[in-house]
C-alpha cells in the first residue's frame, strides 16, 4: 500500500495528538517579524482555561518552527507579531500538511502584521482565500456566547474587529484575527492597564477558539 505525504503526516499527527494531548505551541517564523511577543499571553490564558473550561493544558507553551516536524505534535498552534512574515515553499508545504491532517493555527494581529501575513497565506493557500468568519459560527458560541462576534480589545486603527478564516472540507482551520488584539487582553493586566471587563472578554474569547480546536 502506497501512502500519500499528506497521508503520512496526518498518521504521525494522530500518534503525537495522543502522546501530546491538549498541548499548545507558539509558532515562530522568519521574515523579522516579532514571533515571541506577548510573552506572558498565552500562559494566561492556559491558566484561564485550565480553570474554566477543564483543559489540562501544560502552563509553559512550547515554541515550534514553520517548517519543522514538531508542528504535527501540538494540535493547537498560536502566531502573533507586528511585522514582517516570510514562509519558505517547504515551510508552506509544512504548515499545509498539517492544517490538513487535523492541526489548527490561530493567528493574532498585534498590529501591523496583517499585509504580511495575508501575502504570506497565499504561499500556504494559493487558491483559498481568507473569508470572515460570521457571528454565528460555533467558535463565537462554544464555551462563552458572543453575539457580535469577535470582541474589540485594543482600537489599533479604528476598525471593527475581523475574524477571517480558512476552511478545509468545512472545518475552520485557520483563524486570523485582525483589528481586536486578543494576545494584549490576555497579557499580565500590568502590562497594558486594560479594565478587568475588557480582559475577560478577551480570555473568553481565547477560551473559545482553544475548545474549537480541541473538539473540531
Amino acid at each position: 500500500m502506497k501512502f500519500s505525504v499528506l497521508s503520512l503526516c496526518y498518521l504521525t499527527f494522530l500518534v503525537s495528538v495522543n502522546v501530546n494531548a491538549q498541548e499548545i505551541a507558539i509558532l515562530k517564523y522568519n521574515g523579522g517579524g516579532d514571533w515571541y511577543a506577548n510573552p506572558t499571553a498565552l500562559p494566561n490564558l492556559i491558566r484561564f482555561c485550565n480553570n474554566h473550561i477543564d483543559t489540562r493544558l501544560d502552563e509553559k507553551p512550547a515554541t515550534v518552527e514553520v517548517g519543522s516536524s514538531r508542528i504535527f505534535q501540538y494540535p493547537f498552534l498560536h502566531m502573533t507579531g507586528h511585522g514582517n512574515v516570510i514562509f519558505s515553499d517547504t515551510e508552506a508545504a509544512n504548515l499545509r500538511d498539517y492544517l490538513f491532517s487535523g492541526g489548527f493555527l490561530h493567528i493574532d494581529d498585534n498590529y501591523g502584521m496583517a499585509p504580511y501575513l495575508k501575502q504570506a497565506l497565499k504561499k500556504v493557500f494559493p487558491n483559498t482565500e481568507l473569508e470572515e468568519v460570521g457571528s454565528d459560527h460555533p467558535i463565537f458560541n462554544k464555551k462563552y456566547v458572543f453575539p457580535k462576534g469577535l470582541p474589540k480589545i485594543h482600537e489599533h486603527d479604528g476598525l471593527r474587529p475581523q475574524a477571517l478564516g480558512i476552511f478545509h472540507d468545512g472545518r475552520l482551520v485557520l483563524l486570523f484575527t485582525v483589528e481586536s488584539d486578543l494576545g494584549d487582553g490576555w497579557e499580565d493586566p500590568s502590562v497594558h492597564k486594560d479594565p478587568e471587563e475588557i480582559r475577560i472578554k478577551a480570555l473568553q474569547m481565547g477560551a473559545n477558539i482553544i475548545a474549537y480546536a480541541f473538539e473540531n
